[in-house]
């Protein structure tokens, strides 16, 4: 896949404190947006998330791959993990993201939702396993697909901020931002698309993990 992609600026920092969450607007135009998400939908390795919580098992309905530099591997409520080495067309699009966040990302945790009935809950990505020395969790979030809801809201505070995220759009979540926010994506009946949202990381390999001790990661 060879397309051109936008070049554009982040505009000020959405959250009013405590993180920083900035806006890159459409990076990809409409064609180019459908182009990846019906090439996303076929040729990635999509896998029903399955996890265990409070000692059930549970398979999700949302599908989930996680691809990166090396064949990562962690646990996740009990459930071991291993990433794919990258895509072509992903690996394309990360580096495309590194140039305009200027930032580095080793993975990258792709989730499908194949309409509105499916969302994920109150949430925030802050394992040690992407925490760098400075306690800096960076996050780039690029949406293809239907238009949804994503909301955040802070963990001791009366504040809440909701975006509409559109296909083509990047968000990059850094700071402190998963120390003090949870985030979400809401479910909506009226929305029949699907939208696969992929989120870049820098995910920082504990040298257990080449010794057969997988180290956690949360989707």
């Amino acid at each position: 896949m060879n397309l051109d992609l936008f070049e554009p600026e982040a505009q000020d920092n959405l959250l009013p404190y405590d993180g920083v969450v900035k806006d890159f607007g459409l990076i990809l135009d409409h064609e180019q947006s459908q182009k990846y998400l019906n090439y996303f939908l076929q040729h990635l390795a999509w896998q029903h998330d399955e996890v265990y919580l409070h000692g059930r098992y549970y398979k999700t309905e949302r599908k989930v791959v996680w691809y990166g530099d090396d064949d990562y591997q962690y646990h996740y409520s009990g459930m071991a993990k291993q990433a794919h080495i990258w895509n072509p067309a992903l690996y394309r699009l990360k580096q495309h993201i590194e140039q305009l966040t200027g930032q580095t990302y080793n993975s990258c945790l792709a989730n499908l939702y194949e309409n509105g009935s499916q969302g994920v809950g109150w949430h925030s990505d802050d394992e040690p396993s992407l925490e760098a020395p400075n306690h800096n969790v960076v996050i780039a979030s690029l949406s293809l697909g239907a238009t949804r809801k994503f909301s955040f809201k802070h963990k001791w505070k009366a504040k809440k901020v909701d975006l509409l995220l559109h296909s083509g759009q990047l968000i990059v979540m850094q700071g402190q931002t998963q120390r003090y926010w949870k985030h979400t994506l809401a479910k909506s009946t009226r929305i029949l698309a699907p939208r696969v949202n992929l989120t870049f990381r820098y995910f920082y390999p504990d040298p257990r993990q080449y010794c057969g001790q997988p180290i956690p990661l949360k989707s």
